[in-house]
């Protein structure tokens, strides 16, 4: 597992495989954004490859919603 942070957008993405090729993670349907949290905090979307394993998660917020130790050990963007 991997993450990288972006401190100016306060985004994140938990990386739970080693890459993500172009074209990998696909939606059609399978990228899933959870409006809940989006009230609350941020935004949460899901990547999935095409067969519909999980491949990474984007944190919209990051500072909200991930706790401080992750973000400090992230890699930066």
């Amino acid at each position: 597992m991997r993450v990288t942070y972006d401190r100016s957008a306060d985004a994140a993405y938990i990386y739970l495989v080693d890459s993500i090729e172009p074209g990998e993670a696909v939606c059609n349907g399978r990228c899933v954004v959870d409006d809940q949290t989006r009230k609350i905090y941020g935004m949460i979307n899901l990547d999935f490859d095409r067969f519909g394993r999980l491949l990474g998660i984007e944190a919209i917020n990051a500072s909200l919603v991930l706790r401080p130790e992750l973000l400090q050990q992230a890699v930066r963007r």
